[in-house]
């Protein structure tokens, strides 16, 4: 079984993807599928960094994956990673 410190600091990683207004607006966007990162960056008041930086703390979270094809990278949301997210608001939230 894992320590509750690491599950607390996975949990941790999961919750940060969904504390900022601009994850939450690139979440919203991949709803609808994969996106390449020049899409993301039309749709936001972002820059390359900052849409690098914020694509790092999703797909550091597992709610994202990406993939790599040529020069572009390409997001969409990890049916897993969404799962999981979901699986672990109900297990901190649920009483005891």
């Amino acid at each position: 079984m894992r320590c509750h410190m690491t599950i607390y600091k996975d949990n941790a990683k999961i919750f940060k993807a969904f504390c900022d207004e601009k994850r939450l607006k690139i979440i919203e966007l991949l709803t609808n599928g994969e996106k390449c990162a020049c899409v993301l960056l039309e749709n936001l008041d972002l820059t390359q960094s900052g849409l690098s930086y914020h694509m790092k703390i999703l797909i550091d979270s597992g709610v994202i994956i990406s993939r790599q094809d040529g020069r572009w990278t390409y997001y969409q949301i990890s049916e897993t990673g969404k799962n999981n997210a979901i699986k672990q608001l109900i297990a901190i939230t649920k009483n005891k």
